[in-house]
């Protein structure tokens, strides 16, 4: 439980700075980073899994690309569901998405999770 906690709280504290970097994403306060993280956590592990598999074929022709977009509509619906954190338009949700997932990538490397 402390894991998750922490994993939470790191990853609002990261959507925080990516609504400070990229143009177009904004998270209003800590508690639209908390909520958002969640949301989008959530959204990850329960909408990601069904888009994937409907959506294989484009990803398969694309050779794996088609998956940015898909980490990007799920960056967008935590934003349109979460109040206080929006995204304006698909090039923000594309650039934050990534970002994000850079960003998480670089804290579980440094930190060995």
């Amino acid at each position: 439980m402390l894991e998750f906690l922490v994993h939470l709280l790191v990853s609002a504290g990261l959507l925080f700075v990516v609504g400070r970097i990229v143009n177009g994403v904004a998270v209003e306060s800590g508690k639209a980073a908390i909520l958002g993280a969640l949301v989008l956590g959530i959204a990850n592990a329960i909408v990601r899994p069904i888009v994937v598999v409907l959506t294989l074929p484009i990803t398969i022709i694309t050779i794996g690309l088609f998956l940015f977009v898909v980490n990007a509509a799920m960056f967008g619906l935590a934003a349109a569901v979460v109040p206080g954190f929006k995204v304006k338009g698909p090039v923000p949700a594309l650039v934050g998405s990534l970002l994000l997932s850079l960003m998480n990538w670089g804290i579980a490397i440094i930190f060995g999770v």
